[in-house]
């Protein structure tokens, strides 16, 4: 069977979401695979996760029923809802002029076992399909220690908006048109 992209649309695929982003945390990698592999940084609930999926539905890649990878949707709305991210919005507003229509891509993480097959090129086509009605761009903040991560947004078309320091975290903040 092949990998299938849409759209999250139940609670199990939320919970398969969040399976995945603690399998690919800090805390479950060794340095090496963060380096190597990349790694995400927030931790959601499920609560939340769903109240975004409710705003705009997150993508994910499925085979067999199995959620493979995500991009999670995070509509500027939340922004105060996760403390990490915060500095994040603060920066998006300096460089955006006011009232530019964007939807945050919260973050994006592909199973160990699908890396390298394209499925990070095809959950960023797909949002952009979805989103392009209603917003003009896609934003997103990669931490610098996470090299493998920043080099596959370049690949696939982000450019960098500007980079910045919080918390004692350098952060490169990119933009998808």
């Amino acid at each position: 069977m092949t990998i299938q992209i849409g759209r999250a649309q139940s609670r199990l695929e939320l919970e398969q979401i969040l399976s995945l982003q603690k399998n690919n945390s800090p805390n479950a990698l060794s340095v090496k695979e963060m380096e190597q592999e990349g790694f995400v940084t927030v931790t959601h609930t499920l609560d939340l996760l769903d109240d975004m999926n409710k705003v705009c539905q997150h993508i994910i890649a499925k085979k067999n029923d199995k959620i493979i990878g995500y991009a999670l949707c995070m509509h500027p709305k939340f922004s105060n809802e996760i403390d990490v991210l915060k500095p994040m919005f603060k920066e998006i507003n300096s460089v955006l002029p006011p009232g530019e229509k964007y939807m945050i891509m919260g973050q994006v993480c592909i199973d160990k076992g699908y890396r390298k097959m394209g499925v990070f090129q095809n959950l960023y086509k797909k949002m952009k399909a979805v989103i392009k009605t209603n917003y003009n761009c896609i934003i997103t903040e990669v931490d610098a220690l996470n090299k493998r991560s920043l080099n596959a947004h370049f690949a696939v078309g982000f450019i960098e908006l500007k980079t910045y320091n919080s918390n004692g975290r350098t952060w490169h903040l990119l933009v998808l048109k």
